[in-house]
């Protein structure tokens, strides 16, 4: 409850340490789960404010766009929660019928998110578009795991991933295009100049859950494209199709997720190196100075031999005093340098100091 104003607080303020303590102390387990759906909501913040308060109620935690196009969830929720859970968003008129994506692969027992965000956006998927650009509703044909191995095998498709650079360089599907994007938005007409000339070819698009791929195809059926397919569920629900039905496995890799795992195993291969050392390594982190924040790939003896850092001068900032790092980052913060950008060279960084 909020003291303040008597009603119940809306918003999570416990602090990192409190809530890593907390999942901690946990004694049950957690189910790990994503699901989208695009529908017209009439009010965003009316509903976000019902699902933090119900959610909040049964200690989910997670992340949660809601705009007016529709709701894109990452999140967990208590086992002993599951079923209420279930009935909740299944009883509500926008989502009856939205499909739950469950995670195949998660060893922290579902303790994948430290807090539950619940946050109303423009879009859930921010794409730069405008409505005259696309029909949303107008989508492409969404595809089974079977009916994708089958496409791929026999039809010479076009595959495009249509994830950020540093999600496709730890695990893809095979011959896809791997467009050098870091965001949604700069990589639509990056896809849609690679694929000129090709209007009349199968394309399969994929990404980690489906919710990119559904705006993709209708933009490029917007364009002209006329056979234009997405795999139903992106990568999470084709992980769970293949185990369930015994089918071969296209992707290669490790899919990467927006929680605390940062990556869920799909095939036993490491196709990707350490950023610094260039050994086998799909371990993503994110720089322990805090005002750098750099998302990369740093192998376990790198994180020790570096103290989780992606440079020297980043090794020197975490061994300030803490004011010193405060200061720092307010100044980093002003000059808007967090930035996440993972296509780097850093193998060189400690040798050249």
């Amino acid at each position: 409850m909020d003291p303040n104003s008597g009603k119940q607080a809306l918003v999570n303020k416990m602090s990192r340490e409190a809530l890593m303590a907390k999942l901690e102390a946990e004694t049950f387990e957690r189910k790990t789960l994503s699901f989208y759906k695009y529908v017209i909501i009439d009010d965003p913040k009316e509903l976000r404010d019902e699902l933090f308060a119900q959610w909040s109620q049964w200690d989910c935690l997670g992340r949660i766009y809601v705009s007016r196009e529709g709701i894109n969830a990452q999140m967990n929720v208590p086992a002993h929660h599951w079923d209420a859970f279930e009935k909740h968003v299944h009883g509500m008129e926008y989502f009856k019928d939205v499909p739950f994506k469950m995670a195949v692969d998660d060893p922290t027992g579902g303790k994948s998110f430290l807090k539950l965000v619940i946050k109303v956006r423009e879009q859930i998927v921010a794409d730069g578009l405008q409505p005259e650009d696309y029909d949303v509703t107008d989508v492409g044909q969404h595809l089974t795991a079977k009916d994708w191995n089958e496409a791929i095998e026999n039809h010479d498709p076009i595959v495009v991933d249509m994830r950020n650079h540093y999600e496709s360089e730890i695990g893809h599907f095979e011959k896809a295009i791997l467009p050098e994007a870091e965001t949604f938005r700069e990589e639509l007409p990056m896809v849609l100049e690679k694929l000129k000339g090709q209007e009349d070819r199968k394309i399969l698009l994929y990404c980690t859950g489906g919710i990119r791929c559904e705006k993709t195809s209708a933009f490029l059926k917007h364009h002209g494209f006329k056979d234009v397919n997405q795999l139903h569920g992106g990568i999470i629900d084709y992980a769970r199709q293949i185990k369930e039905e015994a089918l071969p496995n296209k992707f290669h890799g490790i899919n990467f997720v927006f929680d605390e795992r940062l990556g869920e195993c799909i095939s036993d291969e490491i196709i990707s190196e350490c950023h610094q050392c260039g050994q086998p390594s799909a371990r993503h982190s994110n720089c322990a100075n805090k005002a750098c924040n750099l998302l990369f790939i740093q192998c376990e003896e790198c994180a020790e031999k570096h103290e989780g850092c992606c440079t020297p001068q980043c090794v020197e900032v975490i061994n300030l005093p803490e004011e010193e790092q405060v200061e720092i980052r307010r100044k980093a913060k002003e000059t808007k340098r967090f930035h996440r950008h993972t296509k780097v060279d850093l193998r060189n960084a400690f040798s050249e100091k």
